[in-house]
């Protein structure tokens, strides 16, 4: 399948072109502000599929509106009814089509091109009325706030919110490109077309969490990036980094027994950490209430003992960094863990909850 892809240097129709090729689709036409009109004759007229996403949202004159959305539409689809073979078309407009401006007019022009080129040859063809896409490589200070804000909080650049509580919709480029590619294999109706999901909410929110995906490098503490709008977010501001800041430093704490670090933090899900330990050296002799733990030797020979606190049931379990087993600690049962090995033993922790100097649930109770 050829297919045509204007606005292919932009940020929607640059994640699009890659996306498709991941898909299988290798016959892609990139066409972008330095394509000649000869050449864009020639890709619409043997092209299989079009994707419209070029146009214009910032000139020097207004007059570029007309040009850059109603006319550029106007003559695809005119060179398209040539081909009189039904090529589905896909055009990116924007809710600025509703509105009664300059940019919204040229917009709701190019929308009714589009739909008189589906009523007059009966190809399918599907109308999206962007919201706010945000994603990577969506060029900062230019249209998307998400982008400018990203690009400033990882740069320590001022922000600008008139309102923290204006509401705004959001959705996110992969979300928007898979949509687009699923037309492709799909028998669609033509028409109106929505991105799903749609994430409402607010100048103000997205301002901090951003601020705290920030912080996060300082109190290890990360947001719940694993899904939604907070998952998409984290994965749009880490792409405004540059590689200098691809990594970061944490604080290790380190006495004659090794040393211990914490390494990520999260809110519902506990806390990462490490620690080593010199041969000879044991570790833990505490027990806890509620708290779980779990450790993975990754270097070293271990041996772990339990002890029941009202029992006085007691059990050991031997393992180390070859076997790669987790070991569990147990509410009501003290524990340590020793290198009984000749090389300095490391270990990886992972506990249930983030450790409280306030309410720390762990009381000592050395094993004989």
């Amino acid at each position: 399948m050829k297919i045509v892809v204007t606005g292919a240097k932009g940020f929607i129709g640059k994640n699009l072109c890659i996306m498709l090729r991941e898909h299988g689709y290798q016959d892609v036409v990139e066409v972008d502000r330095l394509t000649s009109r000869e050449q864009l004759s020639d890709a619409l007229s043997s092209a299989e599929f079009v994707y419209h996403l070029a146009g214009i949202n910032r000139p020097k004159d207004e007059c570029e509106f007309q040009e850059g959305n109603a006319d550029l539409t106007t003559y695809i689809v005119e060179r398209l009814k040539l081909n009189r073979n039904k090529v589905p078309l896909v055009l990116s407009s924007s809710t600025q089509a509703e509105r009664d401006n300059a940019y919204g007019q040229s917009k709701r022009l190019a929308e009714q091109a589009v739909e008189q080129y589906g009523l007059q040859t009966q190809a399918p063809y599907f109308i999206y009325r962007f919201p706010n896409v945000f994603g990577k490589w969506c060029r900062p200070n230019y249209n998307s706030f998400v982008a400018t804000f990203c690009y400033n909080t990882l740069n320590d650049l001022g922000i600008t919110i008139n309102d923290p509580s204006a509401p705004v919709t959001l959705v996110y480029i992969d979300d928007v490109c898979a949509h687009l590619i699923s037309l492709l294999e799909s028998c669609a109706e033509s028409g109106y077309k929505r991105i799903t999901p749609e994430y409402p909410t607010t100048v103000g929110q997205v301002a901090e969490l951003l601020r705290a995906f920030k912080a996060s490098r300082d109190n290890l503490v990360i947001e719940n990036v694993g899904a939604g709008l907070t998952r998409a977010l984290y994965s749009t501001y880490l792409s405004y980094m540059t590689p200098a800041q691809f990594s970061y430093s944490i604080t290790s704490y380190g006495d004659e027994r090794g040393v211990f670090s914490e390494m990520l933090k999260t809110k519902q899900a506990g806390q990462f950490s490490f620690f080593t330990a010199h041969p000879g050296i044991t570790r833990g002799g505490h027990y806890h209430h509620s708290k779980n733990e779990k450790f993975l030797v990754l270097k070293g020979k271990a041996l772990f003992k339990f002890e029941h606190i009202a029992t006085g049931e007691r059990y050991e379990f031997y393992t180390d960094g070859s076997s790669l087993k987790i070991v569990e600690t147990v509410p009501g049962w003290s524990h340590d863990i020793t290198n009984i090995g000749d090389e300095e033993m490391i270990v990886m922790l992972w506990a249930n909850e983030i450790f409280d100097r306030e309410t720390p649930d762990t009381f000592a109770c050395p094993l004989s």
